[in-house]
């Protein structure tokens, strides 16, 4: 029965990884496309998980919604805060510093 458990807790750590791996890669991609229309660089090629809960998505199943941190320069000389809100593996929101786009 231990065994059991073990392989459930197991398989459930495996998908979170791989679901946020998954999940991870997508914000990259839209936080380069929204840094590509504004014409700023990305720096780092990358985000960071700033937090992550529970959400319902508009089907009202329970999902994670994660946010994501990054930066990026307008002049190439400085940094500037952007965020990434994923709900599952969509995008809601990329922010770069005081403009929202969807």
């Amino acid at each position: 029965m231990i065994e059991l458990v073990v392989v459930a807790v197991l398989g459930a750590l495996a998908w979170f990884w791989l679901d946020s791996l998954k999940t991870r890669e997508i914000a990259i991609a839209a936080a380069k496309r929204a840094c590509d229309t504004d014409a700023v660089q990305l720096l780092d090629d990358t985000v960071a998980m700033v937090s992550i809960r529970l959400a319902r998505n508009p089907n009202g199943q329970v999902s994670l919604r994660r946010f994501y941190r990054f930066e990026f320069s307008d002049t190439g000389d400085n940094r500037r805060g952007g965020m990434v809100l994923m709900l599952g593996s969509v995008v809601e929101n990329v922010r770069l510093e005081n403009m929202w786009m969807v």
